[in-house]
């Protein structure tokens, strides 16, 4: 008899665990496909995904869920995308992108690339002051600016030199970035990969529009599962915008980057929704991540309970990977709690190990650690999804579910000891 139990309870934690990988998945699926747009700002992306986690959390079972709006200037891509060099057409995400920061540009264009061997600037500056090379964009490799970042800030202005723009050539993955798009900046700028733009091009043609979004309405979406208590409570976040589109057929689906992350809190409310909990906790899907932290910014001014409340924070950030290596971040309160995710992980052997990198702001957890909140960041990179990061082959179909399981047992498990 006792052994048939033992069974009967493997047999139901099995199919606890197999429900919550459908719903994980399911989710993921859901807010990588076509129909949000790359979860961006563009088509109101973020906010149609926002909705369908809002019935997502509900039908978890959870007590509550609200939308916390917020708004946020922000440059979007939605129109034309088009760029010709020597008449051969680039196609936008895989041989170019656009810097987040940069205007539209529509006409045809002379090329002039720096000398990187033997760089004058004083040359170059005279070089581009001359009539056959007015209006002309320039060409250099993306790294070699940082090394003389004043010349290349004078070349982004108007006022600093008669160029018309500047095309940056980087190395295969081609990235893209939301982070700095609260503003436009006076001339084009473009990335494009080192081995579609050839050394020796005489012209460009271009016909790129972009859309600058002023006090674009966006919303977080907090769930609620009510604990035993409520004199402290659990954050769970994790952030479900992502890069949007580049023009009208190109968009950045984000599977790994955070549908993975999201999909993991909906699962996780699930579970507390069925196991009610000793405290209350809050599941908290951000909007405005890739845009430079703005929805976590915000929440973490206007939390759903006292900042002081909170007995921890996890933040889920891009955790469809297969590394056995999971990083993290911790804020200096977070340390004790750090320490028990250690000694689960030690003992139950969820990860290789827990790599603890500085702390940074590069995910939603940061604004909630300046602010003194014990705090940890999970995310799985340098797996082979991660090569995928910030580019559009960041899909459905290129992501990992190894490291699901391990990360939703070793939450569960800290939650239960902490």
């Amino acid at each position: 008899m006792k052994r048939i139990l033992i069974i009967l309870l493997a047999m139901v934690a099995f199919q606890l665990n197999a429900q919550d990988l459908n719903l994980y998945k399911k989710v993921v699926k859901e807010l990588s496909s076509p129909k949000y747009k790359g979860r961006g700002y563009a088509f109101d992306g973020a906010n149609k995904a926002g909705k369908y986690l809002e019935k997502e959390f509900q039908k978890a079972g959870v007590d509550e869920v609200v939308c916390q709006p917020f708004k946020l200037n922000i440059n979007t891509f939605p129109g034309k995308m088009q760029l010709l060099v020597d008449g051969k057409k680039l196609v936008p995400g895989e041989d170019f992108t656009m810097r987040e920061f940069s205007p539209g540009v529509k006409g045809e264009y002379k090329l002039y690339y720096i000398d990187t061997l033997n760089y004058n600037s004083e040359k170059i500056f005279a070089d581009l002051a001359r009539p056959e090379n007015k209006d002309a964009f320039v060409v250099c490799d993306f790294w070699f600016t940082y090394k003389h970042s004043a010349d290349f800030k004078r070349l982004q202005s108007k006022a600093g030199c008669s160029n018309a723009g500047l095309i940056y050539t980087w190395n295969e993955p081609l990235k893209f970035y939301k982070a700095y798009g609260e503003r436009v900046i006076e001339k084009p700028m473009i990335w494009v990969t080192a081995s579609s733009f050839p050394t020796n091009a005489k012209s460009v043609k271009m016909n790129i529009e972009n859309e600058f979004l002023q006090d674009n309405e966006c919303f977080n979406v907090i769930a609620k599962v009510e604990g035993k208590r409520h004199d402290k409570c659990y954050l769970f976040t994790a952030h479900y915008d992502h890069l949007g589109v580049l023009g009208k057929k190109v968009f950045f689906a984000g599977a790994h980057d955070n549908a993975s992350g999201t999909a993991t809190i909906v699962t996780l409310a699930a579970h507390y929704a069925k196991n009610r909990p000793e405290y209350d906790m809050y599941f908290v899907a951000f909007s405005g991540e890739d845009a430079n932290l703005r929805g976590s910014e915000w929440y973490a001014n206007n939390p759903s309970a006292p900042l002081q409340q909170v007995r921890y924070l996890i933040n889920l950030d891009m955790i469809a990977d297969n590394n056995p290596v999971q990083y993290c971040e911790v804020s200096d309160p977070g340390m004790k709690g750090y320490e028990l995710f250690e000694k689960i992980n030690s003992q139950k052997g969820y990860f290789k190990s827990l790599n603890r990198g500085k702390l940074a702001g590069n995910s939603d957890h940061y604004p909630f650690a300046q602010r003194g909140v014990p705090c940890i960041f999970l995310m799985n990179d340098d797996g082979d999804a991660y090569k995928y990061y910030h580019t559009i082959h960041d899909t459905w179909e290129n992501a990992l579910f190894d490291n699901y399981e391990p990360i939703f047992k070793i939450v569960v498990d800290f939650i239960e000891q902490y």
